[in-house]
């Protein structure tokens, strides 16, 4: 990569990073669902990073997003009781975050963009001619969004299943279950119509700042 690259790499990434903090730590980045859940907007500004600027870009931008989230839910958790799972820097009484806290703050976020980036190279193989990107764009998205939701639940069942049974009052599976269906499937929707709306806009102006540049 030149230094005309580098420099337009690094000015897109930087505009996408600035989205995702202000979806991070602003409530623009919350969208209020049914039963007092809240579909998150984070895993966009990582899909369309792994869509426009590729795998590795996808992967950093989701390891800033897990950053972002350890900050949140070590500060300023939204809901306390169950912070313990993306830190391990908070405690409720006796139940704490360990090890496992960091894995699902952050391998969950970073897979949001190789996911996508994966997605993208699958169909640019199955079709070299590049038809049908926009449905490319929305598979990645959703593809991409779900891979952090399922994500998430993996680790918590993994790690916290006794932990949140506790704390819920509840099996830790209907927990888990409506993780899935009120936050991880309408994220999922709105994370492929929006990759949908924003990769290819994003391309042609990174096109046409090329062709400027010479």
């Amino acid at each position: 990569m030149n230094t005309r690259g580098k420099t337009q790499f690094i000015s897109q990434f930087a505009l996408l990073l600035s989205i995702l903090v202000l979806f991070c730590f602003t409530p623009l980045g919350n969208i209020p669902m049914p039963f007092g859940m809240v579909a998150t907007l984070a895993a966009i500004p990582v899909v369309v990073a792994a869509l426009s600027l590729g795998l590795k870009a996808g992967a950093l931008m989701g390891g800033f997003a897990g950053l972002f989230s350890l900050i949140i839910w070590t500060f300023m958790p939204p809901f306390p009781p169950l912070a313990f799972i993306f830190t391990p820097f908070y405690s409720l009484g006796e139940i704490g975050g360990n090890a496992g806290s960091l894995l699902i703050c952050f391998v969950p976020r970073i897979a949001v963009g190789v996911v996508a980036a994966l997605t993208k190279m699958a169909f640019k193989r199955a079709q070299p001619d590049k038809k049908n990107m926009w449905l490319c764009f929305a598979v990645s998205g959703v593809l991409g969004s779900l891979a952090n939701t399922f994500g998430y639940v993996l680790g918590v069942w993994l790690f916290f299943s006794d932990q949140v049974t506790g704390v819920m009052e509840s099996a830790v599976l209907a927990v888990l279950s409506g993780v899935i269906l009120t936050n991880g499937l309408p994220e999922a929707f709105i994370c492929g119509l929006t990759a949908l709306a924003l990769t290819k806009p994003i391309q042609m102006m990174a096109r046409r700042q090329r062709s400027t540049l010479g």
